[in-house]
């Protein structure tokens, strides 16, 4: 195990969403009742993000925040609980809600009939589904403590990153039937730079608010 993960076997599968509570409201919801909870509020920050979005031309794939408060919510919830939280946010859209980019909502965002009856697939579905699974191993990175330091929450970042990418570039050359290299080109390379502004942001906030539970407060995980 890397040194980034190198962490007392008591607090795996603790995270930063564990100290979201105060201490007497925690005891009053109980473990169950918590998690439930912050996975509505991790759907609800996810879709917020959602709505920031900036058009590039040249593609149909905007910048967003959603992929920041994904992978956001992924490392303060843990694996078990942002799997929940994502998949409440991806069914809330699909059902109707106006949680995704731009206030999207619907399996549209992901396919529908085209005219002639054929499936024809959203370009920017693939980038919802690999969320899910980013937000799952990014959760199950800071289980391990990877985000407590600025390397490890770089390494939890970028392999999230990678992984969104991986779902949302094929999906992307399937749904315009392009090559891979013009899907990495118009779903992938525009955003790199916003990638690492990203993530340098999330090298400084997960470490210092775990330096702060650690040194700025007594109480424990609950």
């Amino acid at each position: 195990m890397p040194a980034v993960a190198r962490i007392p076997a008591a607090e795996h599968g603790v995270t930063l969403g564990d100290f979201f509570f105060p201490v007497f409201l925690g005891e009053r919801l109980g473990s169950r009742l918590q998690g439930l909870a912050l996975a509505v509020v991790g759907a609800l920050i996810i879709g917020a993000a959602a709505q920031v979005v900036i058009p590039l031309p040249g593609t149909p794939v905007p910048i967003t925040g959603q992929t920041f408060g994904v992978l956001l919510v992924g490392a303060a919830l843990g694996a078990r609980r942002s799997v929940v939280s994502l998949g409440l946010y991806l069914a809330l859209g699909v059902i109707g809600a106006p949680l995704f980019k731009s206030g999207g909502h619907g399996i549209e965002q992901f396919a529908s009939s085209g005219a002639d009856g054929a499936l024809a697939l959203a370009p920017t579905g693939g980038y919802l589904i690999g969320m899910l699974f980013a937000a799952w191993i990014v959760g199950r990175l800071a289980d391990l403590g990877w985000d407590r330091s600025v390397v490890g929450t770089v390494g939890a970042m970028l392999i999230g990153n990678l992984i969104i990418y991986a779902f949302g570039v094929s999906w992307l050359a399937a749904a315009l039937q392009i090559d891979l290299g013009d899907a990495i080109g118009k779903g992938a390379t525009p955003f790199l730079i916003g990638d690492a502004i990203k993530i340098a942001l999330a090298a400084g906030i997960f470490p210092s608010a775990w330096w702060y539970v650690n040194n700025g407060r007594s109480a424990g995980p609950r």
